[in-house]
């Protein structure tokens, strides 16, 4: 799905480079490679405030914790997604309450955020998922009207510019009150293990997550608030300073790629390609996500695993139906779109390696099926 060695082959000399000054200080936690690839993300993002810490579940759980929600508190978010995303808001005693995305888009369908609000609504959680933005100016309208926290999960998003009523392109993470990212190795901008970052312009909200990352101190053995051990060690600081640089152009590459794909499937009835905007801006591709509609999505899968290629379903299974997440007060009819996305979704290898022949051969396995089934 993703080519992390060729992607390492074209940048080794400079990733090892920065890997050896954190070696070469030993300073491996918090140490001068950490702050200094902060810096340069808060400036690629032009934002106030970049925390680092150690993944991007933990980012979600630490923005959550930095705006001081109480037990019971209920946090709005998207059905169709991973499941990290109501995991926090679970772990931190808030409940979670879903809607229904947009059938276009994937994300979570504004006109049904409002009828979800009650008196105990504090924030909404837009996923910018598959690397395509959330409807950020109607979803910032309805928190502004209602005085909720918008916490954006950016895990899959990041360097997508969204382009408002204004037509000012702005980058994801800034979007909202705060926002969560992660560098798993296959994200767009990856580590070469975990990673993860809290992004705000709040200067208070900032100053109380830096506690928060760090057991709660902003004076080494001196515990100012409650917090956790969480910290982006300096070499995948280092691998990420490096990585950053080619962010942008691993985004068009992803976005090369998709129109080629798009161009050899879009006019088949069976198929339904990601949803683009204009020149694209707005959708960075972390996963190329098709729709087979009247067509048997899971045998196409085991056709593909037969010509060794790489695909994925991302997500088999609602959250509202997920064990760990069952609410007896669900009604199943309240997510009719994510629940016929889960039988047609089906991600096909995307990343900033693929070849022309690469995407041929895949997408002529996938038109193949589609003729013989």
């Amino acid at each position: 799905m993703v080519d992390l060695k060729s992607q390492y082959a074209f940048i080794r000399n400079e990733v090892q480079a920065s890997i050896e000054e954190v070696l070469d200080t030993t300073s491996y936690i918090n140490g001068p490679a950490v702050k200094s690839f902060q810096e340069d993300l808060q400036e690629y993002l032009g934002v106030k405030h970049v925390i680092p810490c150690a993944n991007g579940t933990d980012a979600l759980q630490i923005a959550l914790m930095g705006l001081k929600l109480k037990p019971g508190d209920e946090v709005i978010t998207a059905d169709f997604t991973f499941a990290a995303t109501v995991e926090v808001i679970s772990l931190l005693q808030l409940k979670p309450v879903l809607v229904d995305v947009d059938s276009k888009t994937f994300n979570i369908d504004p006109a049904l955020i409002e009828a979800a609000i009650t008196p105990k609504t504090k924030a909404i959680i837009p996923v910018h998922l598959f690397g395509q933005i959330a409807d950020m100016d109607a979803i910032n309208s309805i928190a502004k009207k209602h005085n909720l926290y918008v916490v954006e999960d950016n895990a899959q998003g990041i360097g997508a510019r969204y382009g408002s009523v204004n037509d000012i392109k702005t980058m994801t993470g800034t979007l909202g009150h705060v926002a969560a990212t992660s560098f798993f190795p296959s994200k767009n901008l990856g580590a070469y293990g975990d990673g993860g970052a809290i992004i705000t312009n709040d200067d208070d909200l900032a100053h109380f997550i830096r506690g928060i990352v760090n057991h709660g101190m902003y004076e080494r053995y001196y515990h100012d608030v409650v917090g956790v051990n969480s910290r982006l060690d300096s070499i995948q600081a280092a691998v990420l300073k490096v990585k950053l640089k080619y962010l942008d152009f691993y985004n068009e590459r992803r976005k090369e790629a998709s129109i080629r794909y798009t161009n050899l499937l879009s006019n088949h009835p069976n198929i339904i390609t990601p949803h683009r905007k204009l020149a694209c801006d707005s959708h960075v591709f972390h996963q190329y996500t098709l729709r087979i509609i009247n067509a048997d999505r899971d045998a196409l899968v085991a056709y593909l695993n037969t010509h060794d290629i790489p695909c994925g379903v991302y997500y088999p299974v609602p959250l509202h139906r997920q064990k760990a997440y069952a609410d007896p007060e669900v009604n199943e009819a309240s997510f009719p779109v994510t629940n016929q996305l889960v039988k047609e979704v089906i991600s096909l290898p995307m990343h900033s390696e693929l070849t022309t022949d690469q995407i041929a051969f895949i997408s002529g396995k996938v038109l193949s099926f589609l003729k013989e089934n």
